[in-house]
């Protein structure tokens, strides 16, 4: 997903997030109210006070001068009480809205097939969720409410300006004039510069995930000072971007500030002259001064919430660009249920390309049948396409041109959670989730029961370990399973696939961790999970499936052979070299030596 599009001067991209304010409408209405009475009770302060002193000081009338305090007492308490609701609904909705973006972002993700995931670093979608995301609750949860109340103290007390003293406010009011330029074009670099700051913190947030995720790499090659300094390189690279928008940002506070106050301070000149000339009173002066320092507060409140406004439309274009974001994989319009039973699965001249890689062909013209309860492995050197048929058998991916079957039902018609529940799927990397052996086990089949559970780790032969673990079936296995063994990583993997009790095993050299006692007990138990189920094996080690019901040698995305062990030493020159390379003798030496092995056995 690039990030190379240019950013927007304007603050549009947030009514995207209007589908997230509007189920919370009410609470918002409550908070406007809220906000406007906040605003109400201080442009009242001025009149007060004008009253005060003209009324009660200048007067020297001590019932006018008690009754102008409780009149203050009044509205601060009007004002204190109004600013405590705004300010607890505002954060609330700013913390709702932010976890619903959150949860929309990320389930929108977690739907997108793994061509997204060629493209986007993990760091960079993490970096949205989180930093992204912050920005926009600091301005719907602090600076949007803030921002219409300094708005709204803007208006009123321009007004309320104009009333006590129009020619003084006329001078106030071409000020304001002045001021929006320096608004404008510092806006629109404060603007452009969020965007390149976020940016720079996303790759650096993808830096460090990619590098947390190989430490025993970057360990073992002895590459720790490389990787800091070159992630301190990416944090630094950040922080100068952002040192860049903070100068803007603060160059935009000074040159709003200076310009208003010096205004202001010239029209009060002329307002002190107007009193001693005698048209204008004391309380009038004070009440023009007041509102003059609102309006002047107002105006700065407003340049820094447009700064923060602009931040935040940026962090929406890029959520707004995960959300846009479109799987290619999609269900279809009109869905056909999975037979039970049928003809197998069956592959219909399939072809091709990884999207990163276009112009590579992973299949090409790609025919095979595979019999319901039918056992075939897949073999051929890296890059034969061994792993693509699985990856389109599951709908990672869709094909360009052929088709898919299972039981005579194309994939494309059958809905993706139907077909992927009929798919279970062993890894030669397994993925072991933070929870316990209980929770990693039953993860495709959450209402299993512990017996069932059990039983599954004991067919993977991984009962005996479990049982010796600390809390047995309930011991935190850790991030990524690191308090186990790859062979336990692995039977755990294994067990996770027997409990689903699927129809479809596939298998990437399921055993491939194991040592060889374990693995001959897996490998026990996984030929008794395949009784009556179709079974497709990526094999790299030929002596793991030497006994499966028919070999495809797979090369460069095409089928060059196919056919039992013992056949394909003579008839498949490929599959001849691969067995004479991992048992280590010529290839007629092999075929003669298994020859007279299945000769001894049939004996």
């Amino acid at each position: 997903m690039p990030d190379a599009a240019p950013p927007s001067t304007r603050i549009g991209p947030l009514f995207a997030l209007l589908p997230f304010l509007r189920p919370y409408a009410r609470r918002w209405a409550f908070a406007f109210l809220a906000l406007v009475t906040s605003a109400g009770a201080t442009l009242a302060l001025p009149v007060a006070f004008k009253y005060l002193i003209d009324r009660g000081f200048a007067g020297g009338d001590r019932t006018h001068i008690d009754r102008y305090f409780l009149m203050l007492f009044v509205v601060s308490l009007v004002l204190a009480s109004a600013t405590a609701l705004r300010f607890y609904l505002v954060s609330w909705l700013g913390e709702r809205v932010t976890a619903d973006l959150r949860r929309a972002v990320y389930d929108h993700v977690m739907r997108m097939s793994p061509q997204f995931f060629e493209t986007t670093q993990t760091g960079e979608v993490l970096s949205r969720l989180t930093t992204d995301t912050t920005l926009i609750q600091t301005v719907v949860g602090t600076s949007l409410s803030l921002g219409m109340r300094n708005f709204f103290l803007l208006v009123g007390g321009v007004a309320m300006l104009v009333v006590t003293s129009p020619v003084l406010s006329g001078y106030i009011i071409a000020t304001l004039i002045v001021v929006v330029a320096p608004i404008v074009i510092f806006g629109r670099r404060v603007r452009r510069l969020s965007r390149a700051s976020q940016d720079k913190v996303a790759n650096a947030s993808a830096l460090a995930g990619e590098v947390l995720n190989a430490m025993p790499t970057v360990q073992s090659y002895r590459q720790e000072s490389f990787e800091a300094r070159r992630f301190g390189g990416a944090v630094e690279a950040a922080f100068e971007t952002a040192l860049t928008r903070i100068r803007a940002r603060a160059w935009l506070t000074a040159v709003v500030i200076v310009l208003v106050f010096s205004a202001i301070v010239f029209v009060l000149w002329i307002g002190a002259q107007a009193v001693l000339a005698g048209r204008m009173t004391a309380g009038q002066l004070s009440q023009f001064i007041l509102y003059a320092v609102f309006t002047a507060g107002a105006v700065g409140a407003v340049a820094e919430v447009w700064g923060d406004l602009q931040r935040a439309a940026g962090a929406t274009e890029r959520l707004l660009q995960l959300l846009g974001a479109r799987s290619p994989v999609v269900e279809a319009e009109t869905t056909v249920p999975l037979p039970a039973r049928g003809d197998g699965v069956r592959f219909d001249n399939v072809s091709f390309s990884y999207p990163s890689r276009p112009g590579i062909d992973a299949l090409s013209g790609l025919s095979l049948d595979v019999r319901e309860g039918e056992h075939v492995a897949l073999v051929g050197p890296s890059g034969a396409g061994k792993t693509t048929v699985f990856q389109l058998l599951l709908r990672f991916y869709d094909p360009h041109a052929g088709s898919i079957l299972i039981n005579d039902v194309p994939t494309r018609q059958v809905p993706l959670a139907e077909l992927r529940k009929a798919i279970g799927v062993v890894l030669q990397e397994s993925v072991i989730f933070s929870g316990s052996v209980l929770d990693n086990i039953r993860y495709g089949a959450p209402d299993a029961t512990l017996a069932q559970v059990q039983r599954a780790a004991a067919m993977a032969a991984a009962a005996g370990f479990i049982e010796d673990l600390p809390q047995g079936y309930d011991t935190f296995l850790g991030e990524r399973g690191v308090r186990l063994s790859g062979g336990q990583r692995q039977r755990i993997a294994i067990a996770r696939a027997i409990l689903m009790n699927p129809p479809i095993l596939l298998l990437d050299e399921a055993t491939s961790s194991l040592d060889a006692a374990s693995e001959r007990l897996v490998q026990t138990a996984l030929d008794n999970a395949a009784q009556n189920r179709t079974t497709l094996v990526i094999a790299h080690r030929l002596a793991t499936v030497q006994q499966a019901d028919r070999i495809v040698v797979l090369e460069q995305g095409r089928i060059v052979a196919q056919g039992r062990h013992a056949d394909l030493l003579q008839s498949s020159p490929l599959y001849a070299q691969l067995a004479a390379l991992q048992f280590g003798e010529p290839p007629r030496q092999a075929m003669e030596r298994d020859t007279g092995r299945n000769h001894v056995d049939s004996v």
